[in-house]
């Protein structure tokens, strides 16, 4: 019965999850154009670039971030509501600090470097000024905001947090009316009605936490012990996202270097359309994610080890399923949207798919190390295999790979990291068994991958270019992928309940919408 509770509450979670990227990806799109038009191309790129600037230091917010949610969550499971207030409290006071230090950093370095080095022209210099410092400002909000954040996805108020991500898309869509009708200067009145709606975020964020957990009420503690053991852990998980962030600007150097701008923009175009794609199963596992450490913590390792297994497995079917299509149409998917397709962008696009399928069945272990705490070792192995791909890509360059090569040793690696993953997963629980793992999920990927991919290649590789091989394949990609997952990588019990869920979903939707 508890098993039934958790994938009921991951499913409703999933479902919050995936209207909330809709609409924000809707919302993204069309905001991003008229605030272009709006603000017009100069100072456009003037926002981004302040913008970015600050943005930089995510790189250290995420990784404590990441500790915050990952200790929120564990304590959650272990039903310690004492230690839940001190890991609320204490978080705020590390916030707190990195605001404090942040400021002082952006307003001296961060100033120097605006008034010297950055290429503004000298009329829109108070502007980009205003602009950096609402930037700063909006910036330590959303450090402030983390502990009320994590708050709510530990809990697994899933349908809150995508209310008020849609919210604030609406804010977004409120501001850039409000910009194109202004007659003021737009790119600081930009900059400050997005530090408007930062404002409103976090007041709305600190009174629903207020009311609903009651960890979330301020208290002087700061437990030292605490903070080093959350200083450990982001420190080492610094580690691991400064080599996902050093393996991609090393791939965008090596790429300018052999192939030149023009590959570097093939390149960005696949990431975007994978983007997209990916951004389907992010959700899918940000809604299991707090029952893997939960579980963890509880010491339910039976459970903890089916969830790992399901996770792995339907994320990437899931991914599967929407990739399969563009890996095979990608050329007439991007043609269609851009027009002219740089050279390598198609093969781009389809090894970064491969890339990503990887990762989606790293993510469930992946979260489950984090549970476990013990990542110093984890992170160094795992960041080292990661890294190999730009050594692999620079003497396969130099020996005269084509430049793509350089996504094709991306994805070797990441496929690589899934076995060191697996590896160092073991001790961490007692119901953790590699040879399960890989038999449950491996296996079944691979075959599940090998039918799917007969009918639609079939397809690809017989008919005439154009629009009917694109019908012809997506419809066969889409239909034999489901139908291997269902009847090859989902086991017989698996079947039933997926049989069973339909039938209520159908019944519901006739009982509500058909009379």
């Amino acid at each position: 019965m508890a098993e039934q509770s958790t994938n009921k509450r991951i499913a409703k979670n999933a479902a919050a999850l995936y209207f909330r990227m809709i609409v924000t990806m809707l919302v993204g799109l069309y905001t991003s154009r008229v605030i272009l038009q709006a603000l017009g191309v100069e100072d456009y790129g003037i926002y981004n670039v302040v913008g970015g600037f600050v943005s930089m230091f995510s790189l250290i917010s995420g990784s404590l971030q990441g500790a915050v949610g990952r200790f929120m969550t564990y304590e959650l499971g272990t039903g310690n509501t004492k230690k839940l207030k001190n890991i609320f409290s204490t978080s705020f006071y590390v916030m707190m600090g990195l605001s404090v230090l942040i400021v002082i950093i952006t307003e001296t370095l961060g100033l120097w470097y605006l008034y010297n080095r950055m290429v503004v022209p000298a009329e829109r210099l108070q502007a980009a000024f205003w602009c950096f410092q609402f930037s700063v400002v909006s910036f330590v909000l959303s450090l402030l905001s983390t502990p009320y954040s994590s708050s709510i996805i530990s809990h697994e108020r899933m349908s809150v947090y995508a209310y008020m991500s849609i919210f604030d898309a609406v804010l977004r869509l409120v501001i850039c009316y409000a910009v194109m009708v202004s007659s003021i200067d737009r790119l600081v009145f930009y900059a400050c009605l997005l530090f408007g709606a930062g404002v409103l975020n976090q007041f709305i964020y600190w009174i629903y936490c207020r009311r609903k957990f009651t960890e979330c009420h301020m208290s002087f503690v700061f437990d030292k012990d605490l903070f080093k053991q959350m200083f450990g852990f982001a420190g080492w998980n610094f580690i691991g996202s400064s080599a996902a962030v050093l393996r991609t600007q090393g791939a965008n150097l090596l790429l300018n270097a052999f192939g030149g701008p023009a590959v570097n923009a093939a390149n960005g175009i696949a990431n975007s359309v994978c983007t997209v794609v990916s951004s389907f199963v992010n959700n899918f596992t940000q809604a299991f994610n707090p029952q893997i450490t939960k579980q963890y913590a509880a010491g339910e390792y039976e459970s903890l080890m089916k969830l790992l297994i399901y996770g792995s497995k339907y994320s990437y079917y899931l991914m599967f399923i929407l990739a399969l299509p563009v890996i095979f149409n990608a050329h007439y998917i991007l043609h269609l949207w851009l027009g002219i397709v740089p050279e390598h962008t198609v093969t781009f696009t389809r090894w970064i798919f491969v890339f990503l399928l990887a990762e989606s069945i790293s993510r469930p272990i992946i979260t489950a190390k984090n549970a476990n705490g013990h990542i110093r070792n984890y992170q160094i192995v795992v960041g080292g295999i990661l890294l190999l791909m730009l050594p692999i890509s620079y003497v396969g360059l130099k020996m005269g790979m084509p430049v793509t090569f350089v996504a094709f040793a991306n994805a070797l690696t990441a496929i690589m990291a899934i076995f060191a993953r697996m590896y160092m997963l073991r001790g961490d629980f007692p119901c953790w068994s590699t040879r399960i793992y890989y038999k449950e999920v491996f296996m079944n990927v691979i075959i599940v991958s090998v039918v799917a991919s007969i009918a639609p290649g079939l397809s690809y590789n017989l008919l005439p270019e154009g629009l009917i091989n694109f019908i012809f394949t997506s419809t066969f990609a889409v239909i034999s992928s489901c139908m291997s997952v269902f009847y090859v990588g989902c086991s017989k019990v698996e079947r039933e309940l997926i049989i069973h869920k339909s039938r209520q979903a159908i019944n519901t939707f006739k009982s509500k919408f058909v009379r």
